[in-house]
């Protein structure tokens, strides 16, 4: 069986209680995409499934899972697949948008993974510390990295039970020897379900938007034997730098000029020494906690030296 005739069965089941398919008819229309048009499989398979909500004058949140999978939370591998999990809340946090009514960590023996639920799908919140049988949630990828999404048709039933979240952090530690581009004061797409940094004012799925700004630094740690690349989100940002998001926007608005934060951010740590954890996205570690831990060296040398491994 190949892996089309196996992304068509799934489809089918997805809307086999809204349309009536056939296997063969999906299978084709991937098909096209992908040996015709050389559209990469994942995105073909969207690309079917946006056509076919439309057809039938659906949201996503209004399919279900079918048959859901049951695979740990840091195993997952695939996007919009849809889910069963017991997981703990293993930690929550400040939503950047005001279509987001909950965003964390969740956490089972595997490993944890982000977890998002949107104001539309009008569920009950998760408590922090506590363990739930979550239903019907569907995965999601962007740019490598894996999370999963509490839509409204995720039930959502607190459980007595104890779970030990397995520990899939990474540690790295070396010298901050590069900020590379996309880092500093950003704009991300103010979309549901999107929080992709917009390129010239344009999101690469929405188009132009009006972006809503945050802060991050894309990092290369060198250890004098290898590189790794790390990402700090907003609040390792604001740590590290001593820099806040409104003080990063009105030092870009005097300049007129949002490079110059990335600017006084390199001025700031690069060629300094630190350890940082968190969980593995792709090629990136993204930062949960760090530590400072010696004096600068020369940022430029270590990044030749690096960038000659």
């Amino acid at each position: 069986m190949t892996d089309l005739h196996t992304h068509a069965e799934d489809i089918v089941a997805q809307f086999s209680d809204h349309l009536d398919l056939s296997v063969d008819e999906v299978e084709e229309r991937l098909d096209n995409l992908v040996n015709e048009y050389r559209v990469p499989v994942d995105e073909a398979r969207r690309s079917v499934v946006n056509s076919y909500l439309d057809e039938a004058g659906l949201e996503r949140d209004a399919l279900g899972g079918g048959d859901n999978a049951s695979v740990g939370l840091a195993e997952i591998d695939q996007d919009e697949q849809w889910l069963d999990v017991t997981a703990k809340v293993v930690e929550l946090w400040e939503p950047r948008s005001d279509s987001v009514a909950q965003v964390g960590l969740l956490g089972d023996e595997s490993g944890t993974t982000k977890f998002v639920a949107f104001e539309t799908s009008d569920l009950p919140h998760l408590e922090e510390g506590s363990v739930y049988r979550l239903e019907n949630l569907v995965t999601d990828e962007y740019q490598g990295n894996f999370s999963v999404k509490l839509n409204r048709t995720t039930t959502i039933t607190e459980v007595d039970e104890e779970i030990e979240v397995g520990d899939d952090a990474e540690t790295v530690e070396g010298a901050l020897v590069d900020i590379q581009s996309g880092s500093g004061l950003i704009k991300r797409c103010p979309e549901d379900d999107c929080t992709r940094v917009l390129q010239n004012g344009r999101c690469s799925e929405h188009g132009s938007v009006e972006g809503e700004f945050d802060l991050r630094i894309k990092g290369v740690l060198d250890d004098g034997e290898t590189v790794h690349e790390v990402i700090f989100d907003r609040d390792a940002t604001e740590s590290l730098t001593d820099m806040t998001l409104e003080e990063a926007k009105d030092m870009a608005m005097d300049a007129l000029d949002t490079t110059v934060v990335a600017d006084e951010m390199r001025a700031d740590t690069l060629g300094r020494y630190y350890r940082v954890s968190g969980p593995q996205f792709g090629r990136y570690v993204l930062v949960d906690e760090f530590e400072r831990l010696s004096d600068p060296v020369d940022a430029e040398a270590a990044l030749i030296e690096a960038r000659s491994i």
